[in-house]
C-alpha cells in the first residue's frame, strides 16, 4: 500500500517564529530540560524532514511546557517501530496506517476524542475513521488520506475521437474507449494495470461488484471466491485478451506518463508528477460493473499515541496541533485535507481534479478493508497476489474461479 509522504512548499519561511494562524513575536524561552519532551517519528525521508521539522519548530515555539523531538526512521520504519514496541521504547507520538499489526501497542484515543466535543470528531471524514480503527476502537487521528480514480489523458481521447469518461462509466465503457484508442499510431494502449495487483487497492473493486474478501468474522472462503468475486476478475482478464486492456510491471502510472497509455486507476499522490510531465489529463470516478456504483478503497494515514507513553496528555495536544485546520492548509498542496471545513472553505469538492477523490470519499463511507479483520493477512495477501498473477499474466491467464479458490484451499 502506497503511503502519504510528505513534500514540496517552503514552509519554513512561513512558519518560522510562527504556529498556525498567530504570529508569535516575543517567543517563550524556556530551557528545553524544563519542557517534557515528546519524541515523534515519521516514515518520511530526509528530502521532506526540512518541512516536517518547520512544523514541529513551530510548535515547539508556542510552547512553555512542551518539547517535541522530530524522527524521521525513512525505509527503516517498520522495524524501528516494532522493535521500539517490544522494548517498551516506542515514540510517544507515530505516523500510523497499519493498525492491526501495531494496535496491541497503541493508546486508545476514544476517550481524548469525546472530551474534544461532538463536533471535534464530526470535522473528520466519516471514511477516515473506518482506516483509523479496530473493532470501533480509535487508535488514530487522521492526517492525509487518498481515494482512488480514473486519469485519462485527454489528447489520446481527442486524437482518437472519443469522448472523455464520465460519472456513469462502467468497465464495458472503457473496454469499447480502450478499444478505439489503440487504433492510434504510435504503440499506444487504452487501459493499462498492473499485472500482479496490490490486494489491499484491489479489494475496492470487489466491492464495487457487491463482494468481499471475508465476512465480518474474518472468514474468507465463500466471499473472495463468491459469484461476484470471481467475476471481477473475469471482467479484467477478458480486458487483456480482448487487447482491451495491458498490464505493467508496476502499477501503470509511468506508462500513463510517458503517454503510451490513455487510462489508469491510481491515487491522488499522482496529481503533482502527472501536472510536471505536462500531461493534459483529466480525472473521472473508477468505472463500475454493470448498474453498479464504484467505491474506492484509501490509503490513510494517522497519528497515534505508544500506550508506553508517560506523557499522553501532551502526545494529545501535540496530535490535535498537527491535525487541526491550519495544518490541513498548509499541507494542502501535496496532501488531501481530511477536514470538511477545510475542504468547504477551500471549494475542493468543487474541485475538477481532487472534487473525484472527496467524491469517491464519500461513496466508500460504509466500506472498511478486510485486512483489518482476516487473521493471518499476510499470508491471505501473498496467497491472493499469486491468484492475480495467475489470472492476468499473459503466459498464463488461468482460470479466475480456479485462481481465487486455490487462495482459500
Amino acid at each position: 500500500m502506497k503511503r502519504w509522504k510528505l513534500g514540496v512548499a517552503s514552509l519554513a519561511s512561513l512558519l518560522t517564529l510562527s504556529t498556525f494562524g498567530q504570529v508569535i513575536t516575543n517567543p517563550i524561552e524556556v530551557s528545553a530540560q524544563d519542557k517534557v519532551q515528546i519524541r515523534f517519528s515519521t516514515w518520511d525521508s530526509q528530502s521532506n524532514l526540512d518541512q516536517q521539522q518547520a512544523l514541529v519548530d513551530a510548535f515547539n515555539s508556542s510552547q512553555d511546557e512542551i518539547e517535541v523531538l522530530l524522527e524521521g526512521l525513512g525505509g527503516d520504519y517498520d522495524t524501528r517501530i516494532t522493535a521500539g514496541m517490544g522494548a517498551g521504547d516506542a515514540p510517544d507520538v507515530m505516523y500510523m496506517w497499519n493498525y492491526p499489526q501495531y494496535s496491541g501497542g497503541l493508546e486508545q484515543l476514544d476517550a481524548y476524542i469525546e472530551a474534544e466535543g461532538e463536533a471535534y470528531k464530526d470535522n473528520f471524514y466519516e471514511t477516515t475513521w473506518n482506516y483509523n480503527s479496530i473493532d470501533d476502537t480509535i487508535y488514530g487521528i487522521p492526517v492525509g488520506f487518498t481515494t482512488h480514480a480514473l486519469y485519462y489523458n485527454k489528447d489520446l481521447f481527442d486524437a482518437a475521437g472519443v469522448e472523455y469518461p464520465t460519472n456513469e462509466w462502467t468497465w464495458a465503457d472503457v473496454a469499447t474507449a480502450s478499444e478505439q484508442i489503440a487504433n492510434l499510431e504510435g504503440n499506444v494502449y487504452g487501459y493499462i494495470m498492473p499485472g500482479k495487483p496490490d490486494p489491499y487497492d484491489f479489494e475496492m473493486y470487489l466491492w464495487s461488484n457487491g463482494a468481499t474478501y471475508s465476512n465480518e468474522d474474518g472468514e474468507t472462503d465463500g466471499s473472495v471466491n463468491s459469484p461476484e468475486a470471481v467475476e471481477v476478475l473475469e471482467t479484467f482478464q477478458q480486458m487483456l485478451v480482448n487487447g482491451e486492456a495491458t498490464t505493467s510491471e508496476s502499477w501503470g502510472t509511468d506508462e500513463f506518463e510517458s503517454q503510451t497509455a490513455a487510462m489508469v486507476v491510481s491515487g491522488a499522490w499522482d496529481i503533482g508528477s502527472f501536472a510536471e510531465a505536462g500531461i493534459n489529463y483529466g480525472v473521472a470516478p473508477i468505472p463500475g460493473f454493470n448498474d453498479k456504483e464504484s467505491v474506492s478503497v484509501l490509503s490513510s494515514s494517522g497519528l497515534a499515541i505508544s500506550v508506553d507513553s508517560e506523557h499522553k496528555e501532551e502526545a494529545w495536544e501535540f496530535i490535535k496541533y498537527w491535525t487541526n485546520e491550519e495544518a490541513n492548509l498548509y499541507r494542502i498542496e501535496y496532501e488531501l485535507p481530511v477536514l470538511k471545513s477545510v475542504v468547504e472553505s477551500e471549494g475542493l469538492e468543487d474541485d475538477e481534479v481532487r472534487g473525484v477523490f472527496y467524491e469517491m470519499l464519500e461513496r466508500s463511507e460504509a466500506y472498511g478493508p478486510s485486512s483489518f479483520v482476516i487473521e493471518n493477512w499476510s499470508d491471505f495477501s501473498e496467497k491472493l497476489s499469486y491468484a492475480f498473477e495467475l489470472a492476468f499474466n499473459p503466459t498464463t491467464l488461468s482460470d479466475p474461479t480456479e485462481a481465487l479458490n486455490s487462495v482459500v484451499e
